[in-house]
């Protein structure tokens, strides 16, 4: 079969069933393609239906709408080239829960205010720097030293260990690239083990925030050219690319890498993302690759 539609559930709450996969079967089979029995890569979690005679999206569209009102994710793409060489990710609300200016924002009873702006513009209601420099400001004059307290408020999202440490083991290069900023992606590089991280700095003088960014700001471009420097250095292509996050700010990597994932998106950016995961954890981005639960770290 040249090409593989992947079916996955949430691990904690598998929705997954023989089911499921025949109806996604014979969505493909409706269409005229030829589609293999179902593949278990993690019984009631993830499996792989490889099928020929529809393009990936054909497929990808058919078997959502079968399996429509289900909490099950739907990815399909070509079986050449599945596994990839090279994973960037974005951190905030990805490879961890937080948004941490608005965790910042709470030290100056500015959390909701922060966070309406976040909202907006991981949504692409609103420029990125722009409101980068908005949220920043009404940290001036908090002492520096807040920071690497609120180190402490970082929790990993499920699913983040296994990615990085099972992609590692097979060789892929983990890169974490940010908007946020360096001294959160500095611990959670180390934390997990990504090879590298790139983020936005605050500007200090005297100890304190200015309450300004250090220009230029890591936006949606910088996170596109970090993928192609990544990738250039690894001598990879695109295609053999990665990328994960969850914002307006993600979408031009999501859209360049040869698998672009909206994890838990915003809704602007998941509606614009060829794949999406809404259900599933960060071993999801692991299962569209083909990798089975028996070669998942910590499975």
């Amino acid at each position: 079969m040249t090409h593989v539609l992947t079916l996955v559930s949430s691990p904690t709450e598998p929705a997954l069933d023989d089911v499921a996969a025949r109806a996604a079967r014979t969505a493909l089979q409706d269409l005229g393609a030829s589609a293999s029995p179902p593949d278990w890569l993690a019984p009631g979690v993830a499996c792989d239906i490889g099928f020929d005679g529809l393009d990936a999206d054909q497929a990808q569209a058919a078997a959502a709408q079968a399996l429509s009102g289900l909490p099950l994710d739907v990815i399909a793409q070509p079986v050449e080239g599945r596994r990839k060489a090279v994973l960037v990710a974005d951190m905030e609300s990805t490879i961890i829960r937080q948004e941490m200016l608005d965790e910042l924002g709470e030290l100056v009873g500015a959390r909701d205010r922060i966070a309406a702006i976040t909202q907006r513009a991981m949504n692409g209601e609103i420029d990125f720097r722009g409101a980068l420099r908005e949220r920043v400001a009404l940290l001036a004059g908090l002492p520096a030293g807040v920071l690497a307290d609120m180190i402490g408020r970082i929790t990993l999202m499920p699913g983040a260990a296994a990615l990085v440490t099972t992609l590692h083991r097979n060789g892929v290069y983990c890169a974490l690239v940010s908007g946020g900023f360096k001294v959160f992606t500095d611990h959670v590089r180390d934390l997990l083990g990504f090879d590298e991280d790139q983020a936005n700095d605050l500007e200090v003088a005297d100890g304190k925030l200015t309450g300004r960014p250090v220009e230029p700001i890591l936006d949606k471009d910088a996170k596109l050219q970090a993928l192609t420097r990544v990738a250039t250095a690894r001598r990879v292509p695109l295609s053999a690319t990665l990328t994960v996050g969850d914002g307006a700010n993600d979408l031009p990597m999501l859209q360049a890498s040869g698998l672009g994932i909206a994890f838990h998106a915003k809704p602007a950016v998941a509606a614009q993302a060829r794949a999406r995961v809404d259900h599933g954890d960060l071993t999801a981005l692991l299962f569209a690759q083909g990798y089975r639960s028996t070669e998942i770290a910590g499975r």
